[in-house]
């Protein structure tokens, strides 16, 4: 499979901050690359510079073949960018701010309503398509903003932290509209702190941590590289945890740690075959179960194994601005 998107050895400083330290990445075509970190982890940065907002101080990117620097021109003919919030005019309607995007894009007016039309229908937005898009919840601005970037009909699209401030429902939107587009053969690369939102949509990761790429690979592959299962218990009375706690702990070897919620502890488990002796002593004990269980780990602990703190502990560590004034360029460039 060919890539769509590839970046070696990116640089970017603002003055004696250094946003990215060499970092490299790379998205197959029609797949979705999940670029995972937290706040000033150096996301933004790097879609900046892979949409020719920003350019480098060092290394090289292309998209679809064109490099980002030399031939910027080309490169916002075959993309699309959503930031990290909302940039349609929220005085107009839905409907108006497509057609100006369409316009802004050298459509005709016929061709840029039309074309308004087409992605109101397939984003469910028709019946709300007259309507200005302050009147709209937070989830329908957003896919206002969605179908604005698809206006040019990109094949790459860039979407940093798409669901900042969505409630449950508005972030099931947008995965939706994301499967929805790399269905359709589009190149997403989707910057997120949310790691469930990774786990659920992207074919492959790059973990970013102060501006380096921690590690790359499946989100399977980056959960093997923990090296280890997770056993969660739960007892059937609470206040027996702290003995579950340390029947784990002598069993696996490793630091159980109980939730916040007070109702189960969980460990670290590199051998299986030490769960009958963990039941028999629970038994043994007189600690009854409510819930016993052997799972992967998640992408929030192998990303707590690899930086030694959780995605959204991370302070926003000198992030530079998310917004560009120039909307034509935020949802591509004229033909």
């Amino acid at each position: 499979m060919t890539e769509a998107i590839r970046a070696e050895g990116l640089v970017k400083n603002f003055g004696k901050t250094r946003a990215l330290s060499g970092a490299g990445l790379s998205a197959r075509t029609g797949s979705v690359l999940g670029v995972l970190g937290p706040n000033g982890a150096g996301k933004t940065t790097a879609v900046r510079i892979l949409t020719t907002l920003l350019p480098p101080d060092g290394g090289r990117a292309s998209v679809c073949g064109y490099d980002v620097v030399r031939d910027a021109h080309q490169v916002r003919q075959l993309i699309g960018l959503t930031g990290q919030y909302a940039s349609v005019d929220e005085g107009l309607t839905a409907t108006n701010n497509l057609i100006m995007i369409g316009r802004l894009l050298g459509l005709s007016r016929p061709a840029a309503r039309a074309r308004a039309g087409e992605l109101l229908a397939r984003f469910g937005l028709s019946d709300a398509a007259r309507r200005p898009v302050k009147t709209f919840s937070g989830g329908m601005r957003r896919r206002v903003d969605l179908a604005a970037s698809l206006v040019g009909r990109p094949q790459v699209l860039f979407l940093d932290e798409p669901t900042t401030g969505l409630d449950p429902q508005g972030r099931s939107d947008v995965w939706d509209t994301v499967r929805m587009l790399v269905s359709d053969g589009v190149t997403v690369l989707l910057t997120t702190q949310y790691l469930d939102e990774a786990d659920q949509l992207a074919d492959d990761i790059v973990v970013i941590d102060h501006g380096k790429v921690i590690a790359t690979g499946t989100p399977d592959e980056l959960k093997a590289k923990v090296g280890s299962q997770v056993l969660e218990v739960e007892p059937a009375d609470r206040t027996r945890l702290g003995d579950v706690a340390t029947v784990l702990a002598r069993w696996t070897g490793g630091e159980p740690v109980a939730d916040p919620a007070g109702r189960q502890v969980s460990t670290q488990v590199t051998d299986a075959a030490v769960l009958p002796g963990v039941v028999r002593q629970l038994d043994e004990d007189g600690i009854a179960l409510a819930e016993f269980s052997l799972r992967k780990s998640s992408l929030d602990e192998v990303f707590l194994t690899l930086t030694g703190h959780r995605a959204e502990d991370a302070s926003d560590r000198a992030a530079p601005p998310t917004e560009t004034p120039v909307l034509a360029e935020v949802k591509g460039a004229s033909r």
